[in-house]
């Protein structure tokens, strides 16, 4: 063992190099019983080192490595490992045991794991669509690093490739999943500080503003039944359309929300953005699509079931849908959500009152009135509902619904259905 005459500087710790090529200890000089900092010297490398004595043995521990550690760094570091062992710990055998868990740190894969089952699904409808994205963008990434290692920069690069690509819009979201994701790691002590501090969304999202034009609503209606879609992707387009509500709230429709003797479907509070319960009644041509939905019932209580597994369908799947065919549905690009701005505006044009539209659309009134404001406006709705029907079957409603139940016809005869059928009892079995 070198012990040194003197205390390190700076200066001695970075001219210090190894006797003979061999590696060697350099040790500053020790007190009795306390302990003392040394250097650990090879050809490559230097590393801080500790060592005390723990029960009558001498133990030594890694502190850090030069010049990533400074000098002063490690003097704090080995005074801290001192004033645990002065209080009866083991810092040597407490990094021992922090050594093994860095060895199975958490993954970013594992935290994707962990997130989406303890956070994620129990708390978001949405839950899969995190998972989707997690899957499609970020674990091909970052997958294999773990989660203390990853830097701000390589989140900002993950985004900037998203954007890259032409999807600003999915960068945001991709940020917003990323950032809740690391947040649960700091809420949960796997990590100290989030890599998503002061990382801004790479798009601007402005509030939208497109209408379908009466044109579109007609080329909309006659093209969407062709293409090659899954016949619940369609009707749930339509059945939008018709009711003009949300497209979550229309994807993940129950068949214990429908009354169809009553011509009723409730919304309840648990589903809707704002928490509250709303009735929507539904028209001749939203019962013929619920009747052709039966059809393709999995059992599973689902109004539009995936084509998958017979649950409903996720969230995202319209929207994934219209980015593959939106050129030949419309002259200009549009969303699901652009459907119930399209529904509300019409209703409007054509005569329903704002206040009904607001009322079909489930909107929060505020203001003393509303307090004593009651009603449930379900005639007004209804008869809201029906004029905008008979509006878009002079645009061509009447066709496309022919061409959906011939598709669904279609689809539900044969093979391949009766092999889904015993494919889907067998799994819920």
């Amino acid at each position: 063992m070198t012990t040194m005459t003197v205390p390190f500087t700076d200066r001695l710790v970075a001219s210090l190099k190894p006797r003979d090529g061999q590696r060697t200890v350099y040790w500053e000089p020790s007190r009795h019983g306390v302990g003392a900092l040394g250097v650990r010297v090879s050809e490559s490398t230097k590393t801080f080192v500790y060592m005390y004595w723990k029960d009558g043995k001498a133990k030594m521990m890694t502190v850090g490595r030069y010049p990533a550690m400074s000098l002063a760094e490690a003097h704090k570091a080995a005074g801290d490992a001192m004033l645990d062992r002065e209080r009866g710990g083991d810092p040597a055998e407490k990094q021992v045991v922090e050594n093994e868990r860095k060895k199975v740190a958490t993954t970013v894969s594992g935290l994707a794991t962990e997130y989406l089952d303890k956070w994620a699904k129990p708390r978001k409808k949405s839950w899969k669509e995190d998972e989707r994205i997690l899957n499609h963008d970020v674990l091909p990434v970052l997958g294999k690093r773990r989660i203390e290692d990853v830097r701000r920069r390589e989140i900002v690069h993950l985004l900037d490739g998203i954007v890259g690509r032409g999807s600003p819009i999915a960068a945001n979201r991709c940020l917003a999943v990323v950032r809740k994701m690391f947040n649960f790691a700091v809420a949960r002590d796997l990590i100290e500080h989030s890599p998503c501090t002061q990382i801004e969304a790479p798009a601007l999202a402005g509030q939208r503003e497109r209408v379908l034009t009466t044109d579109e609503l007609k080329t909309f209606l006659e093209k969407l039944p062709d293409l090659p879609l899954w016949p619940p992707t369609v009707m749930a387009f339509l059945m939008e359309l018709l009711t003009a509500q949300r497209c979550g709230e229309v994807i993940g429709a129950l068949w214990s929300e429908i009354q169809e003797e009553q011509a009723i479907w409730t919304i309840p509070s648990s589903k809707a953005k704002n928490k509250h319960a709303h009735r929507v009644p539904l028209t001749a041509p939203v019962l013929r699509l619920l009747k052709a939905a039966k059809r393709i019932d999995s059992g599973k209580n689902a109004v539009f079931p995936s084509r998958q597994d017979g649950e409903a369908m996720v969230e995202t799947a319209l929207g994934r849908a219209l980015n593959r065919h939106n050129a030949k549905l419309a002259e200009k690009p549009f969303t699901p959500h652009d459907l119930r701005r399209t529904a509300a505006t019409h209703m409007t044009s054509i005569g329903v009152p704002r206040l009904v539209v607001s009322k079909v659309l489930n909107h929060v009134e505020t203001g003393v009135t509303a307090v004593y404001d009651r009603h449930g406006y379900d005639a007004e709705k209804r008869e809201a509902l029906e004029k905008w029907a008979a509006h878009l079957a002079t645009l061509g409603l009447e066709a496309a619904l022919v061409k959906v139940e011939a598709k669904v016809r279609w689809q539900t005869e044969g093979k391949w259905w009766d092999k889904r059928v015993a494919r889907l009892a067998a799994h819920s079995s």
